[in-house]
């Protein structure tokens, strides 16, 4: 078997295979890289020693079974024998279910997830997207501190386990998406740089030295991040990716690594013969992201709108802290602006960073389907100092009217784990460092975070405490009893409607039309033959839909008929679906 590591700063560099030392030699076509032969086979341990230092795992190790600092493992790929016969689903049409597969179940596998996999497709979601899987330290985490970025972490079940997760869900009918981390790499476990310069210090993150895009010896690594993408998509046969803060990649170059990246991956789609696609998040508000790259734009297929989540979280909760500031002056007419323009900042000065944002959408080149709608994500709950959903902060009313606005928006729609039956537990920042220090460090600077904003030292859930990760599992006995069976009832019948009306997936942003009434605290808006209307207040209110006796599809409480005046009574926190008769 051939191996092979790209390591320009070395003047001799080993192989440890199965015990055995060997020196290789350098690669005449390649500068900078190293290769050799050796006998190997699966589950082979393996590893790089770079001028006579300690044996290192391989920067593109497939497999990490003692974990990121441990000897790498050869993985086989062709082994395994794929059951679903699988031709792809597009992202238009699509809804999202985020995933984290560490507490989906209390097990905290991916086996033992894939086992619930039926719930999601009964549904009526399309794509699970799991959050990061890469190797990190310790058994528990969220899963942005990995280092391997070709390796799925252990605790997890490892390589093999993904496929069958895969297969499990193909054979359901649902896509995978995995949520993948270009931006920065773990601080444990680490080796890269002692590699080559996979960091540069020309530009900076809020993870420290940025990942070199542009630097000299850039080139390797964008082939690095581009081939880690690649190989997800490929050898795991992933319907997608999700990019995390792609706002924090910075590059220089004319051929931008975003461009660079959907250029190969769009490749990939027609090799294999099935749809794929690359979902950014950003809060850069730049439509060029999502604009195809012969429109001048970097060719991403989608974005997380985090201006749709902002309205409508302050909408519902009224908080108005940090940058919810912006969107707390006028919470529904901030929510009707992103559900017409999709961007709330589109060129708009933000108090929050203190200077304008974004720029405005072209609704006449951009699919609405190119943006995510969502109430809830990994982020927006366990950055939160307690972890708290919104179920822990509105009644169920109202969280029966986030639902009506996510699946019946002209965005893509995404769940969060649990959001479906209003699940009770708590989803909270935590961590299994193995590191003293490092642990320590993270456990005070989450305190020190929250203690500026009020919080005591002893209310903040230490992350390093399994107790923190345990309180963060779902529970699957609440989906049987109220008021989560209702919850839950709700979302699937808007999922299908959503699935059964086309307009409800009509790409036109142009098309949607709304109304509101700050005061009365009220949204409606039209897609087509279908109108949404939505009672945030309290008590009754008396919608003027202007369409007579259009038929309702779905109410959370029970409405009646428009009458001729097209108006429609809407009970106190409740949604409702018509469709024209």
């Amino acid at each position: 078997m051939q191996f092979e590591v790209w390591a320009p700063q070395a003047d001799r560099v080993t192989l440890e295979c199965d015990g055995v030392t060997r020196a290789l030699e350098r690669d005449p076509e390649r500068p900078g890289w190293w290769w050799g032969e050796a006998e190997a086979r699966e589950g082979s341990r393996y590893g790089f020693a770079l001028d006579d230092g300690p044996v290192l795992p391989d920067p593109r190790s497939r497999r990490q079974p003692d974990g990121p600092d441990g000897l790498s493992a050869v993985v086989d790929h062709e082994r395994y024998a794929w059951r679903a016969q699988w031709r792809g689903r597009p992202l238009a049409g699509a809804v999202l279910y985020e995933l984290h597969v560490g507490t989906y179940t209390p097990q905290g596998t991916l086996d033992a997830a894939a086992e619930r996999l039926g719930h999601l497709a009964e549904l009526g979601v399309t794509h699970v997207e799991l959050m990061p899987l890469t190797p990190f330290p310790g058994t528990h985490g969220w899963g942005y501190e990995g280092v391997s970025l070709w390796a799925v972490h252990e605790p997890y079940g490892g390589p093999e386990a993904l496929k069958r997760f895969v297969d499990r869900a193909h054979e359901l009918g649902l896509g995978v998406v995995l949520d993948v981390v270009h931006n920065h790499f773990g601080p444990s476990g680490n080796y890269l740089p002692v590699f080559g310069p996979y960091l540069t210090d020309t530009h900076h993150t809020p993870w420290g030295a940025a990942v070199n895009l542009d630097a000299p010896g850039s080139d390797e690594v964008r082939d690095f991040l581009i081939g880690s993408a690649l190989a997800w998509l490929r050898d795991y046969r992933l319907d997608g990716l999700r990019l995390d803060a792609v706002h924090a990649l910075v590059d220089t170059r004319a051929l931008h690594f975003l461009e660079e990246l959907s250029t190969a991956v769009d490749a990939l789609a027609a090799e294999v013969g099935r749809p794929l696609f690359l979902v950014a998040e950003s809060d850069l508000n730049d439509p060029r992201l999502i604009t195809p790259r012969s429109e001048g734009g970097l060719g991403l297929h989608a974005q997380w709108n985090d201006d749709f989540h902002h309205a409508l979280h302050t909408t519902l909760t009224g908080e108005a802290q940090g940058y919810y500031a912006d969107f707390a002056r006028a919470p529904l007419g901030g929510l009707a602006k992103t559900l017409t323009g999709g961007y709330f900042h589109d060129g708009t000065y933000s108090s929050f960073r203190e200077r304008h944002h974004g720029r405005p959408l072209d609704r006449a080149r951009v699919a609405g389907h190119r943006l995510l709608g969502y109430g809830q994500t990994h982020d927006q709950i366990g950055n939160r100092a307690q972890g708290d959903r919104l179920s822990a902060l509105i009644s169920p009313g109202l969280l029966a009217c986030a639902a009506t606005l996510i699946l019946t928006a002209p965005f893509t729609p995404m769940l969060f784990m649990g959001e479906e039956w209003a699940a009770g537990t708590p989803w909270q920042f935590f961590t299994d460092h193995t590191d003293p220090e490092l642990a320590e460090a993270v456990r005070q600077g989450r305190r020190r975070e929250f203690a500026a904003h009020g919080w005591k030292e002893e209310d903040v859930p230490d992350p390093q405490d399994h107790a923190t990760r345990d309180r963060s599992c779902l529970d699957w006995s609440e989906p049987e009893r109220e008021p989560h069976a209702r919850v839950l009832a709700w979302y699937r019948q808007l999922l299908a409607l959503r699935h059964a009306q086309p307009d409800l997936t009509d790409p036109d942003l142009a098309d949607t039309k709304v109304a509101f009434d700050e005061e009365r605290r009220w949204i409606a808006f039209r897609r087509g033959d279908v109108l949404v209307a939505v009672n945030l207040a309290s008590e009754p209110a008396d919608l003027p839909l202007g369409v007579p006796h259009a038929r309702v599809l779905a109410a959370w409480e029970p409405v009646d008929t428009p009458g001729e005046d097209g108006v429609v009574r809407v009970p106190g926190e409740s949604g409702v679906v018509l469709l024209q008769a």
